[in-house]
């Protein structure tokens, strides 16, 4: 096949840019920040408490954090083969990624009535924009095949996290500007909650660049012989089957389980970390994690160059190296320039793994038109591993009362992927030799 029009090409990545501000503002900086201060309880003696109560139950406010992003992940897990089966069959991905792009949108919208008063809107509206998120992630991803040739797949795929890194950070310094300067006398509390009204209209806004620009899926051939809400669960069992056949695919979807536990789950809780377990000032967060995405963006490009002259199995192996280097270092950090260290390794790559891990895929899946149905087993995948990765991080801090001692799992995590990334290197040499 022949890649896609510049113009399509672009439109695509633009999702990227409007939506990554979501995993910026919401995931990484300024929602985690204010939710962390608005769920401290500072006592007598300079204790200070993050006990919160939610549903009756009271959680260490970190941990009930790290359950809601996992549930949230189980939820697009469980709901995704649905949706993509019925996207592969009537070839409408781009209506469904647009239902999930404004159900993540007004989530985000929502949140600027999120304080202290309201933990548990700020909680389901938090899980909410997670589902949109993720949700719209899965058809987007899946037009990749559609819109590139496979030479193509790593470069284009990289343009999408460039763009992602570059319009989050846009919107992140603006956002910066409120929270820090506090324009026309705002408090903290609204500083943050405007800019979640503004990620959420940037997120839709943006999007409808894409989906002016992106064409329609091509429909399955045949028709399923399966019930409509059974079908998806059919063709995840239909592409494991496969994949069990095809050796290469099958080590290297082993090893993304693996090292993603890991590296969402770092993303997800590195700002809870540093603000409970350094204590460091909301602005010394949000200016960290703003570097990390400008290094990020030089990060993925490098992964991309680095896997035309290494290969791109060799590239991820050395990544998920330096992700257990930044583990090891991450759980002995004391200081607030030791934490700017280990964040600035994180942001080279953690843009490189993402957009390698995704055109790899891309590559070592067969050809098919069932693209959709490949790349929801790909984001099942990832999402169960985030379901566990999150979960174990927040059971483990609240079993033994410090985040310190979850980052233990993740080097585990890592390990494993590591070893099932060399097995596919393996694998590779052995088919290519025959």
């Amino acid at each position: 096949m022949q890649t896609a029009s510049k113009k399509v090409i672009n439109g695509w990545a633009m999702y990227d840019w409007a939506n990554s501000a979501y995993n910026l503002v919401i995931t990484s900086t300024i929602f985690p920040a204010y939710y962390d201060a608005i769920t401290t309880t500072k006592m007598a003696n300079h204790v200070v408490s993050h006990k919160v109560t939610f549903l009756g139950t009271e959680f260490e406010s970190a941990a009930l954090y790290n359950y809601a992003i996992a549930f949230a992940y189980l939820v697009i897990a469980l709901i995704s083969p649905i949706l993509s089966s019925i996207a592969d069959y009537k070839g409408n991905k781009k209506k469904f990624m647009q239902f999930f792009c404004y159900l993540g949108g007004i989530a985000c919208c929502t949140l600027f009535k999120f304080d202290g008063s309201t933990l548990s809107l700020g909680i389901i509206c938090c899980i909410l924009a997670a589902i949109g998120y993720c949700g719209s992630l899965v058809f987007y991803n899946s037009y990749l095949p559609e819109i590139a040739a496979e030479a193509d797949q790593d470069k284009v795929s990289a343009k999408g996290f460039a763009y992602g890194y570059i319009g989050s950070v846009l919107l992140q310094i603006i956002c910066f500007v409120f929270v820090l300067m506090k324009p026309f006398n705002m408090t903290d509390a609204f500083a943050a909650q405007l800019s979640f009204l503004l990620v959420g209209l940037w997120w839709i806004g943006f999007a409808q660049i894409t989906f002016a620009t992106l064409p329609k899926s091509m429909p399955a051939l045949q028709r399923s012989q399966n019930n409509i809400f059974t079908n998806g669960f059919y063709e995840l069992k239909k592409v494991w089957k496969e994949a069990t056949h095809l050796p290469v695919l099958k080590r290297f979807l082993l090893s993304f389980f693996f090292y993603s536990m890991g590296v969402q789950t770092v993303m997800l809780a590195a700002t809870l970390f540093g603000s409970q377990v350094l204590q460091l000032e909301t602005s010394s967060l949000i200016m960290c994690i703003l570097i990390i995405q400008l290094v990020a963006i030089a990060g993925a490009y490098i992964m991309a160059k680095l896997s035309d002259i290494m290969g791109n199995i060799r590239v991820l192996m050395f990544v998920v190296i330096i992700w257990i280097l930044i583990c090891i270092a991450a759980y002995f950090v004391t200081t607030a320039i030791q934490f700017y260290i280990v964040a600035a390794i994180v942001g080279l790559v953690m843009g490189g793994i993402q957009s390698l891990s995704r055109s790899t895929y891309a590559k070592v899946m067969p050809e098919t038109k069932d693209t959709a149905s490949f790349f929801s087993f790909y984001d099942v995948t990832e999402k169960i591993a985030i379901v566990i990765g999150m979960f174990s991080f927040g059971l483990i801090q609240q079993i033994t009362g410090n985040m310190r001692n979850s980052i233990i799992a993740l080097i585990l995590f890592f390990a494993v992927g590591l070893l099932c990334l060399l097995l596919t290197l393996k694998k590779q040499k052995e088919l290519k030799a025959i």
